[in-house]
């Protein structure tokens, strides 16, 4: 069970790490310079932006439709749709393909729908050996921990830590470069896609006019993930739609620009099912598993369905000052920053995540910087809302009921100052945290000082 004292204690140790700090202002200050030159590919920006959002605005109110067009034309193909209500669903699923197909070895793409359903220990458990297959999520599977960012898995790691991994998994040079590095990968790679059973992978969207999944990467590792295995398992949220391929060349730009800061990521595909008679690359089975898992609640709620309208890009992340001191593993959540905050008690019960939301300065920089345009820091608030109706203790309810009533009360505001500091030190100083210094009182209150004509 994730709680907000572990929350706490995870961001304390991240916040005053002068490594971790160091390490994560380096990387962040790269992308910063970088996505600020790949917005500039943009006439209209703010155009983009809006008819990105009518676009996913228009999905969500033909949900439904859209995603029974993309089964239709997917199958036409000889594509196979799973529809999965949860995460156990979806997992039972894969493992029915799995036992079907005899596997022994799985090939990953970077997805975090996965790690949403906590696919690779299961497939571990299952006796299966599972490879990550990007270079960033390779290098967390190696430290046996989850990824620190959306799109940037080993963010919080610096290159001389990297080198140290390798030197001690694989005895490669304790010096060694990130070339010489991602050189040793590559060949280590190579030889798992030449000889894995399946291929898994995320998608960044689906297209419904075409049937196609499409996937956008960096490294060719996807790529070769979906097309050397003899068969293809794509999982996919069902808000991922989109209904025409010409969407794409709106979102493919915004997803680069703001993901990574570039122009357009380097492989752009779209699968459309497995080999066809007359084609010479691709699996021979191929599946989508379309996962519900709380969304269809999430749809439900006109507060705070535009979260569904997420690309995954990660921006909101790198803008958010929170983030940018705590890190990514502080959330212990799949989705983390401000759009795990946002999701993540819709996700998976306020009970679990719902303190996340309280991680928040409210600034909006999330909101300013989401190529989406999705009013992240307000649905923050409808969160914190939600969470003290449906998990605040007894004790905290009737804190807040005197607060309320005291501010409300001239008598308790204009009370002598030894007795507010008195109240407010007996139960709010340690929420105040110890490395603060508690904000003393004025001598007298505006309404005092008013009655005795101070003001002037």
């Amino acid at each position: 069970m994730k709680t907000p004292k572990s929350f706490l204690q995870k961001s304390e140790a991240k916040a005053f790490s002068a490594d971790h700090r160091r390490t994560i202002s380096f990387n962040m200050g790269k992308y910063d310079a970088k996505v600020k030159e790949g917005k500039s590919q943009f006439f209209d920006l703010e155009k983009a932006r809006k008819l990105a959002k009518n676009i996913k605005w228009q999905v969500m109110e033909n949900l439904p439709e859209l995603l029974l067009q993309f089964e239709k034309n997917f199958t036409s193909r000889g594509g196979q749709i799973i529809w999965a209500e949860s995460a156990e669903d979806a997992l039972e699923a894969i493992a029915g393909i799995v036992e079907k197909h005899a596997a022994k070895t799985v090939v990953k793409s970077k997805s975090m729908i996965t790690e949403e359903i906590e696919l690779n220990p299961f497939l571990e458990n299952m006796g299966l050996e599972l490879l990550e297959t990007d270079l960033g999520e390779y290098i967390v599977q190696l430290r046996e921990e989850p990824p620190y960012h959306i799109v940037t898995p080993a963010m919080h790691l610096n290159r001389t830590e990297i080198a140290e991994l390798f030197h001690r998994k694989f005895n490669t040079a304790p010096d060694a470069t990130p070339e010489e590095i991602t050189a040793f990968v590559r060949r280590l790679l190579r030889q798992k896609f030449e000889s894995a059973d399946i291929g898994i992978s995320g998608a960044n969207f689906l297209i419904a006019e075409t049937g196609s999944v499409a996937l956008t990467e960096n490294e060719g590792n996807a790529r070769l993930a979906t097309t050397f295995p003899k068969v293809h398992i794509a999982i996919a949220g069902i808000e991922k739609v989109l209904p025409k391929i010409s969407d794409l060349e709106v979102f493919w730009p915004l997803l680069a620009a703001f993901g990574t800061g570039q122009q357009l990521t380097v492989y752009n595909s779209l699968l459309s099912g497995p080999r066809q008679p007359d084609e010479n690359d691709g699996p021979e089975a191929m599946y989508v598993i379309l996962l519900d898992n709380g969304r269809s609640e999430i749809l439900a709620n006109p507060e705070k369905r535009q979260s569904l309208y997420c690309i995954r890009c990660g921006s909101c992340l790198n803008a958010c000052p929170v983030y940018r001191t705590i890190g990514g593993h502080s959330y212990e959540a799949p989705y983390s920053g401000p759009i795990g905050a946002v999701i993540m008690p819709m996700l998976e019960g306020y009970e679990k995540y719902g303190h996340l939301s309280g991680a928040s300065s409210l600034c909006g920089a999330c909101t300013e910087n989401c190529p989406m345009n999705i009013d992240l820091h307000k649905m923050l608030v409808y969160n914190r809302r939600d969470a003290v109706k449906s998990g605040a203790s007894s004790a905290e309810k009737m804190l807040w009921k005197l607060w309320k009533k005291a501010m409300l009360n001239r008598r308790s505001m204009n009370s002598p100052l030894f007795l507010k500091k008195l109240m407010v030190n007996l139960f709010f100083k340690k929420a105040w945290g110890p490395r603060r210094d508690f904000p003393d009182f004025a001598a007298e209150s505006f309404n005092q000082r008013w009655k005795k004509g101070k003001l002037s």
